[in-house]
């Protein structure tokens, strides 16, 4: 094999493997695994890479399937919501959170989690108001607003400050 034909081969196996780590980071776990198994289908002598692969298959494998995720309560939704948003994928939290309201819509930490979905995805005007809504049913949520460095974009904003009584 030509030093050309490994390099290139080299260049296709690591993009397989990068784009299965970018999906696997994103959650995606079947997205990444067909990345992994794709690589060490087509490329099995680039041993280090395959073994990373295999390492990363391995928890893809094990990882819970998107159809078995079944929130049943409103903590679920929560907590799903919350992941979603750990994870960067604010309209994924969104989705969520619209559904938590449908259990109850006087819950506080619903829109609190919103505001950061909203802020994580550049939507200040949102992420302000489903603030306001929070602590309108939540007071205690003002103090968990001033300290919590997803909002760290707002810190500056005068109705950020008056919304958690900062002065």
């Amino acid at each position: 094999m030509s030093e050309l034909k490994k390099k290139d081969d080299y260049q296709k196996a690591l993009s397989l493997y990068s784009q299965g780590i970018k999906d696997f980071r994103k959650g995606d776990y079947e997205k990444a695994q067909a990345s992994f198994e794709a690589l060490m289908e087509k490329y099995p002598e680039e041993h280090e890479l395959v073994d990373r692969a295999r390492v990363y298959l391995t928890i893809c494998q094990r990882a819970p399937k998107k159809e078995s995720f079944s929130p049943r309560t409103l903590d679920d939704y929560l907590f799903y919501a919350q992941m979603k948003i750990n994870q960067g994928d604010s309209a994924g939290a969104l989705k969520l959170l619209e559904k938590a309201l449908e259990f109850k819509r006087e819950e506080g930490r619903i829109y609190f989690l919103m505001a950061t979905a909203y802020l994580q995805n550049g939507q200040q005007e949102e992420a302000l108001e489903a603030l306001k809504k929070a602590v309108q049913k939540d007071k205690t949520l003002a103090i968990l607003a001033q300290n919590e460095p997803d909002f760290e974009p707002l810190w500056e904003d005068k109705r950020f400050k008056i919304l958690v009584k900062l002065s």
